[in-house]
């Protein structure tokens, strides 16, 4: 067990998403007290199997008398905010997107003034650059192209005031197309990898798009690590693989590691508005500041996830 699980206690927001999930069932790995903060509506499904090893506490971010006294009551050591809406194609609330992920924020920010913690480490978004023509720095100017990236940005600049102001041990990692077990199942990667192993035909867009894509294992191994290094309060940190691949590019190697016959339907589904050309993170701060690079390229992570696949299709029966 690494030292930084021993007498520590952990809050998870968002544990019942992606990234929030795979990083509490970490934890639970770890051995480590894990808590984590659900909304009464919130759908356990990732979490399953894990239930009994966490400790739930119905809580929304926007509740900010219940968000206080929850955390008065947890007094965690490390937090990880992995809470957010707004990063799905079908998450269009813009209401909801402020409230939960700029308002949730401030909340959490407010709820812990009181409260000595090692380490806060907000969850970003690589959506908050915009269109860029490089691999994207931490210190890039942020121009989002979407109202989900504006209150990305927003929490995020949150954060670095109030650790510059108040000298608290607030982080930002900032993730850019993380893949891997328990992904949302209207995602790309997901939907080929079923198309796949069902052998339907998957309807796709023209698949020039690029992205970052990196496992979510070592997004997890960089949120772990983020814990364990003291940094300057407000830092930002790309995490991605710092390499660049087209939808095409994906697909084509999802359907050669399943063997799968099945024909792409390039074109079926129209793209995104303001797709860049460019959408790389330039991870040299990750690997100077906390000594990290992923450890999983392109095609282990695929390997890794389509296995998964295989064994818990029935999560994904009625995706």
């Amino acid at each position: 067990m690494w030292r930084m699980f021993v007498d520590r206690r952990f809050l998870v927001t968002g544990a019942t998403g992606f990234i929030g999930a795979t990083l509490t069932r970490r934890l639970v790995r770890e051995g480590a007290e894990v808590h984590v903060l659900v909304r009464a509506s919130s759908d356990l499904w990732r979490l399953e199997g894990m239930l009994d090893s966490i400790q739930l506490h119905q809580v929304d971010l926007r509740d900010a008398d219940r968000l206080r006294d929850a955390v008065a009551q947890i007094k965690p050591t490390i937090i990880y905010h992995c809470a957010a809406f707004g990063g799905y194609p079908d998450q269009t609330d813009a209401e909801l997107m402020l409230e939960t992920n700029l308002r949730g924020t401030l909340n959490l920010l407010r709820a812990l003034t009181d409260h000595p913690y090692e380490c806060l480490v907000n969850t970003g978004s690589s959506s908050e650059y915009g269109l860029k023509t490089a691999p994207m720095r931490e210190d890039d100017r942020l121009e989002p192209v979407s109202f989900y990236g504006v209150t990305k940005v927003s929490a995020t600049l949150a954060c670095q005031a109030t650790a510059r102001a108040t000298g608290r041990p607030i982080v930002t990692l900032r993730p850019f197309s993380p893949f891997g077990p328990y992904e949302e199942p209207t995602r790309l990667i997901p939907t080929v990898i079923m198309s796949c192993l069902l052998e339907k035909d998957p309807e796709l867009t023209s698949g020039d798009q690029v992205r970052d894509f990196i496992f979510v294992e070592d997004v997890v191994d960089c949120f772990l690590r983020l814990a364990e290094t003291r940094l300057p309060p407000g830092e930002i940190i790309n995490v991605g693989g710092g390499r660049q691949h087209t939808v095409r590019e994906v697909v084509e190697r999802i359907i050669a590691l399943c063997g799968a016959s099945v024909s792409p339907k390039w074109g079926t589904i129209p793209k995104r508005p303001h797709e860049a050309t460019t959408w790389v993170a330039d991870i040299s701060k990750a690997k100077t500041l906390l000594h990290w690079q992923p450890s999983t390229n392109l095609d282990e992570g695929l390997q890794k996830t389509i296995a998964w696949f295989k064994e818990h299709m029935s999560l994904y029966a009625s995706a």
